[in-house]
């Protein structure tokens, strides 16, 4: 009976685990995830997940012990170049970049020191978590470091004398301030994405997963439009719609006993800012109305 669930390897805490437990949530894949459990089981549909560390999951996915993962493709891109260094097999696939976790991988210095150009790296000692990303990039440019390989904490690596530089993950950049460092060389963008191995499933598993990206394409879909109510003259009407032009075509009503006035409702691709609201008030729109989505499918 398990083979025949769907298995998907989230991140067990960390900065994707909360992201990745409400995207399942709000593709109403209900799992009572309990705390130092490593599998938790969906109520309502046959998926079970797996809580692992962050980068233990593309190999899971790879050597096929799941079928799904949502990992950064940061932590991905550093397994793959392991493996492929090693001459291993590879075989997966990324089904989905998703709209979180978005982190850089950047090489960061003491805020005193002068930074001239990345020649200027040359022959130091960088502490990273990814060595094989940055020794993919540093190899580009014919230049050699010595590596300092740490699995946390890399920030506080030139203060302890580890290192002369650090390679490491970079969301808002306080660590790197608070640790006395600066950026000066972003190297590996990323974000996360759902990965799938390359073996062959079964049928039912393949319409699980169809359902699934099709509920994620959904979220994100709802997380990025706006549904737009307004009333206005049906003389302003396309007026109303350049304002829009990267929206769905508008519904349009005609209002009881107004022949004049119509209300139309429209949903919006694009960030809805008060200048575009302003802009409605200015044609003579009223009962102006921006409202998020929680979910849509097309």
């Amino acid at each position: 009976m398990y083979d025949k669930k769907l298995k998907i390897a989230i991140q067990k805490s960390g900065r994707l685990s909360k992201d990745s437990r409400k995207l399942l949530h709000n593709c109403d894949i209900k799992v009572n995830f309990q705390k130092n459990k490593l599998i938790s089981f969906s109520e309502n549909m046959p998926i079970d997940v797996m809580c692992v560390r962050d980068d233990d999951i593309p190999g899971l996915v790879i050597d096929g012990i799941v079928d799904l993962g949502i990992v950064g493709r940061n932590v991905l891109e550093e397994e793959v170049l392991k493996r492929t260094f090693k001459l291993e097999k590879i075989s997966f696939k990324i089904l989905k970049h998703l709209d979180f976790g978005v982190c850089r991988l950047s090489i960061g210095i003491p805020t005193e020191k002068k930074y001239s150009g990345i020649s200027c790296l040359n022959k130091l000692r960088i502490a990273t978590s990814y060595p094989y990303i940055l020794k993919k990039y540093f190899d580009k440019k014919n230049i050699s470091f010595k590596l300092c390989k740490l699995n946390g904490s890399v920030e506080v690596a030139i203060r302890a004398g580890l290192a002369d530089a650090i390679f490491d993950l970079v969301s808002t950049g306080e660590a790197l301030v608070s640790n006395g460092l600066k950026e000066v060389k972003v190297i590996h963008n990323s974000s996360a994405c759902i990965i799938s191995n390359g073996y062959n499933t079964s049928v039912f598993k393949r319409d699980i997963v169809n359902t699934f990206i099709s509920r994620i394409n959904g979220v994100v879909k709802a997380r990025e439009s706006k549904y737009i109510m307004l009333r206005i003259s049906a003389s302003k009407i396309n007026d109303v719609v350049r304002l829009f032009p990267f929206s769905s075509k508008p519904t349009i009503y005609q209002l009881s006993g107004k022949n004049s006035i119509v209300a139309i409702h429209i949903v919006s691709r694009e960030s809805i800012f008060w200048k575009t609201m302003e802009k409605l008030k200015n044609l003579g729109a009223k009962s102006i109305l921006v409202l998020p989505i929680e979910k849509m499918l097309e």
